[in-house]
């Protein structure tokens, strides 16, 4: 079993998936998780951890929301590399550092072997900032499948 595949229990990856999918009744937005075990490599191999993360990002569809308003985080799981990723409907209303403290607040967690609760806590703050841009509306729709993805 490789590192990626032991990151996560089956039953914390469906605690992951519950906080995605409560995250997304604050908000329109659309969070993705994606686990890989190094973010560079022969078959991808990039500069840095956020070159690829744009192509996870790219790869997954995240742009392809109504709003632009897609939100990738992606883990290089043996590299301990984290990235929060917003598509350009975030990025052109939020300010630079806009993802700074939950980025925090998820490896402090990790760095805690706390891996699951620094996820969930992560996501649900992730629809707590975007509610304010992106406010969740009755007839808003799930562009984006709720579900982690790996590589």
């Amino acid at each position: 079993m490789s590192k990626v595949e032991e990151f996560l229990t089956p039953e914390e990856e469906k605690e992951v998936i519950s906080a995605i999918r409560l995250a997304e009744t604050k908000t329109s937005g659309e969070i993705r998780v994606h686990l890989e075990a190094h973010y560079n490599t022969p078959q991808h191999p990039v500069k840095n951890v956020f070159e690829r993360a744009e192509q996870v990002f790219d790869f997954l569809r995240m742009n392809n929301t109504k709003k632009s308003n897609g939100v990738l985080i992606y883990i290089a799981v043996e590299d301990k590399q984290l990235v929060i990723m917003g598509d350009t409907g975030i990025n052109n209303l939020v300010p630079d550092n806009f993802w700074e403290s939950t980025t925090t607040k998820i490896t402090s967690y990790f760095k805690q072997g706390e891996i699951k609760k620094g996820l969930v806590e992560g996501i649900i703050e992730v629809g707590y900032q975007l509610k304010n841009f992106f406010p969740y509306l009755s007839n808003d729709k799930n562009e984006l499948p709720n579900k982690i993805s790996s590589s």
